[in-house]
């Protein structure tokens, strides 16, 4: 075989995923295959697969969508809150020699507010690898955050157990505020990043489950659609313009 190609199989074991995994990605469009034949065998080009394990978003969603759980590398695994706090305020002053004061603290605070939240509501209780990924590109203007931990569902069926489904918990977290403590008014976090991203030039992709809501400046509209994967706990993508 050409060695610039590789067969199905082989590509898995690169990546880490099941044969049957890349076959749901090829059909989503995720990551695709070609045949040589309309009807043959599908094959990855070796650079296309290199580029994948090389890329951040795609080893995330490789991370939470695993059935077999794993740390991430170290130098994007926060396995406490006190490691995630210490690097995102190393990403708070990175940032701010980049684009205006007041913008940095905004991005901050909502990267913030999400990783917080994993540890808040997964706390004594994580399923099998505690704490958070946390990656970010000034250059490609990128935060990944993502976590294995109970998911939005699980977290909000314990004070609203009417909860059906996924896209219903994860409207529910960006759109009313929950307590189980009254006179508490808790549950503010995800509505506080709602509004920055509504008024700034900020695009959100947050999934939990087989969810995922979609956010863009000027647009508080909730655009929740089923995912093409469902994954583990939640996987935000936070892009920010201030151009």
């Amino acid at each position: 075989m050409n060695k610039k190609l590789l067969s199905i199989g082989e590509t898995a074991d690169i990546i880490g995923v099941s044969v049957d995994t890349l076959r749901r990605w090829d059909k989503s469009g995720r990551f695709s295959a070609f045949r040589v034949s309309p009807t043959g065998n599908r094959y990855y080009r070796r650079q296309d697969v290199e580029l994948f394990v090389k890329n951040p978003v795609a080893l995330v969603t490789h991370w939470v969508s695993n059935s077999n759980p794993f740390e991430p590398d170290d130098k994007h695994y926060c396995q406490t809150r006190d490691v995630f706090q210490a690097r995102l305020e190393h990403f708070r002053d990175e940032l701010v020699e980049t684009v205006d004061g007041d913008f940095s603290s905004l991005v901050t605070a909502i990267a913030g507010e999400i990783g917080n939240n994993s540890f808040d509501h997964n706390l004594g209780n994580w399923p099998d690898i505690l704490g958070v990924y946390f990656s970010y590109s000034l250059t490609e203007k990128r935060i990944v955050l993502a976590d294995r931990g109970l998911g939005v569902l699980s977290t909000l069926k314990r004070v609203r157990p009417e909860l059906a489904n996924h896209i219903e918990a994860l409207r529910v977290a960006f759109t009313e505020t929950i307590s189980s403590r009254a006179p508490e008014s808790r549950g503010n976090g995800l509505k506080f990043v709602r509004n920055v991203v509504a008024s700034h030039p900020i695009n959100l992709s947050f999934q939990t489950g087989d969810a995922i809501l979609i956010m863009k400046k000027e647009n508080s509209d909730i655009d929740i659609n089923i995912a093409d994967e469902p994954i583990r706990g939640c996987l935000v993508i936070i892009r920010f313009n201030n151009i």
